[in-house]
């Protein structure tokens, strides 16, 4: 054990794993968590089953990145996706990829990430403490220590700011390191919600609230610009505020400067089917018993919460025949289902948002160890960075590559 100690203030995934890689090369280290507990973000990440990370190459995670992913090069070649992996399984918590190279525990249990992290946090040696940090003390551009809530001094030769971003603030992310950053002299980018939910200036009705549509495809279109700026397929969630969803949030990250109805946002209700064959399949279903209505059809093409603001949408009365219904009306009938229109008016606030975009600047900070450019001995390492990633547990790794690299692996 050297005599230096270094200081962590955050107990999440980028809080732990820095902790747990500082005291495994004998430097004395302190976690700070005003939490009762660590890894609350990480308890409700990827729905309760915890996205860890992506089951890729560090390039493939630069390229997930729209946020300054190039200055994670070092650190992900430092600390990759394959190393991760190989942590939490020779540590007891075996892992399985899904769909889109996601890795989850096989357990589907976040708590079995929390716990491996927090085991190996006490094996290295690593102490937690539970309180509340007031601010940092700086001499002479050197950390030298921490002051708590308390009143009580803590000194070190090394801080690691790991507090995370201000999205989700019931789970302790209230945007504290900023404020310490701030301290040090460095600048914090514009703060704003990225994984977050939309809201539109069509709303849907009560029936369509919290349904999940399946099996979508989407089409985001920059209407200033006149160009196409995400598509995706996947899962979309209707609400009476606007859109929500898997699908929805990675494309909020596409959004960089929002404006009220700059975006719009498409589905396709029936990707699967060609506007020819969905005609040929409506002609098929309107050829029963005169008595056969709209609404009837309806229900066998969408989910029963769907079907009053589709038919509020088409103009068409539900009780008409389908005898009755014209051509044109048909036409338009599968041009909705083909491209249901939003318009975007603005993100959720910050505190739905999965992670926050902006915070310290990168360029304030040294790539190839995490450590400021501004004040020797103080370190920033996960969400409290100006780097944000799309889902797919690419933020997780994020912070899981700067806290290794700030730890110094």
């Amino acid at each position: 054990m050297t005599s230096e100690k270094t200081i962590i203030i955050g107990g999440g995934a980028a809080g732990l794993m820095a902790g747990i890689f500082s005291a495994k090369s004998g430097r004395q280290t302190i976690i700070i968590e005003k939490n009762s507990r660590v890894g609350r973000k990480l308890y409700i990440s990827g729905k309760g089953r915890c996205n860890v990370t992506n089951n890729c190459d560090a390039n493939t995670v630069i390229a997930n990145t729209p946020t300054n992913g190039r200055f994670l090069f070092s650190a992900l070649n430092n600390f990759s996706p394959g190393e991760t992996i190989a942590f939490f399984e020779e540590n007891g918590c075996p892992l399985k990829t899904e769909r889109g190279n996601r890795v989850f525990p096989v357990s589907d249990k976040a708590s079995d990430i929390v716990d491996t992290l927090f085991r190996c946090v006490k094996k290295a040696g690593c102490t937690i403490i539970q309180e509340t940090v007031k601010d940092i003390i700086i001499e002479n551009g050197q950390i030298c220590g921490v002051i708590l809530q308390t009143g009580m001094k803590l000194e070190c030769t090394k801080l690691i700011i790991a507090t995370g971003g201000s999205s989700y603030p019931l789970t302790g992310s209230t945007g504290d390191g900023y404020r310490f950053a701030r301290t040090a002299g460095h600048t914090i980018m514009p703060l704003r919600p990225s994984l977050v939910p939309l809201e539109t200036k069509e709303h849907f009705g009560y029936d369509a609230d919290g349904l999940l549509l399946k099996n979508v495809s989407v089409k985001v279109t920059d209407n200033k610009n006149k160009k196409i700026i995400y598509t995706d397929f996947g899962e979309v969630e209707l609400k009476r505020y606007g859109l929500s969803g898997a699908v929805v949030r990675s494309a909020s990250a596409h959004l960089k400067e929002m404006e009220p109805e700059r975006y719009t946002f498409e589905i396709d209700l029936k990707p699967a089917l060609e506007p020819e064959k969905l005609d040929t399949r409506l002609l098929r279903e309107f050829s029963g018993t005169e008595s056969v209505k709209y609404i009837d059809v309806l229900s066998t093409l969408l989910p029963k919460g769907l079907i009053e603001d589709f038919i509020k949408l088409s103009g068409i009365s539900p009780q008409k025949r389908c005898c009755e219904i014209t051509r044109e009306e048909r036409k338009g009938i599968i041009q909705l289902l083909k491209c249901m229109k939003r318009t975007v008016t603005a993100f959720r606030p910050l505190e739905e948002a999965i992670v926050t975009s902006g915070g310290v600047s990168v360029k304030e900070i040294d790539p190839k160890t995490m450590q400021s450019k501004l004040v020797n001995g103080l370190y920033f390492a996960g969400e409290v960075i100006d780097v944000d990633c799309y889902t797919g547990g690419f933020n997780i790794q994020t912070a899981f590559s700067t806290a290794v690299l700030a730890a110094g692996k």
